[in-house]
Parts: structure tokens; C-alpha cells; sequence
């Protein structure tokens, strides 16, 4: 089980995303007041601190949200999570939609190292169930067979 470290939001898109205490994700549409909301595939970003971590190593100051992820999280390898995959964040629950993406033009940590790992390790969700997550909430990948229960237990009362 892994752990969120940081929320974070942001009201334009291409500006680094503030921490914030406590997000509300909503199905079709992803976190409130985010700029990246919306009815498509990549309501949701996640990155881990572990791969944040190897740019701080070549020697840049970055925070949580610098590479304009939603969800920093620990404890869980992302980047290896396959699309399909179901995560519960909190009481929420997030189903990964892809892997990675191409970095926008001019990209500031690529301009000043020559690398950015949100192309290669960030990922992408869309909200199944909605809620409210906080920061220091678990995060866990569900098995197939927990979402199978998971989806078998929706309809009843």
C-alpha cells in the first residue's frame, strides 16, 4: 500500500499545480476547480515521489506538483501499472487510462536538465467512484479479482 504525499491543483493549464489539503474527484469530469477536468481520459494525473526524486538528483529544487500532477504519491510503482488498472485513493476509486505523454513545448525542467520524466512515468486516470481524498490518504492497486467483487457489489442494496 502506498501513500498520497500531496493534492494538487491548479486553475490554468501549463503552470505548475499548488498543493491543496483536501481535492473532490467527481465521475466524468475528475477533480473540482482543476484545470485538466473534464469528460475525457486524463481526469486525473499521478506521479510518484520516487520518480521525482531521480530529477532532484540532477540537482533541481522541485516540489510536489512542479510536473502539473494532480496526485504525488509513495510506495507504489506507477509507471509499471498497466491501462485497466484500478487504484483506491482513499474512498475513491481511479481506474489508470495511460501511461505517460508528450511533453508540451518548452517545458521548463526539460530546458534546464535535458529530461523530464512526466512523459515516461507519469500517469493518467479517470474517476470511478467519486469522493474526497486528502493528503496522507492510503492508496492501494486493486487486484483484478478485489475489482471484480468491487463492481459485483455496486448494484446491491
Amino acid at each position: 500500500m502506498g501513500k498520497i504525499i500531496s493534492l494538487n491543483i491548479s486553475s490554468k493549464k501549463g503552470v505548475n499545480k499548488k498543493p491543496v489539503a483536501e481535492v473532490r474527484l467527481r465521475v466524468d469530469h475528475g477533480i473540482e476547480g482543476d484545470a485538466h477536468a473534464g469528460n475525457w481520459h486524463r481526469q486525473v494525473s499521478l506521479l510518484a515521489r520516487e520518480s521525482i526524486d531521480v530529477m532532484r538528483a540532477k540537482g533541481l529544487e522541485l516540489a510536489p506538483g512542479a510536473f502539473a500532477e494532480n496526485i504525488t504519491t509513495e510506495g507504489i510503482d506507477l509507471v509499471h501499472l498497466p491501462v485497466g488498472t484500478r487504484l483506491l485513493a482513499g474512498k475513491t476509486e481511479l481506474e489508470v487510462t495511460q501511461i505517460g505523454k508528450k511533453c508540451h513545448k518548452g517545458c521548463a525542467i526539460f530546458q534546464q536538465v535535458g529530461d523530464c520524466i512526466m512523459p515516461r512515468e507519469g500517469i493518467f486516470t479517470k474517476v470511478i467512484r467519486p469522493g474526497i481524498i486528502r493528503s496522507g490518504d492510503p492508496i492501494q492497486v486493486l487486484t483484478a479479482r478485489e475489482t471484480e467483487k468491487i463492481k459485483s457489489n455496486r448494484g446491491r442494496c
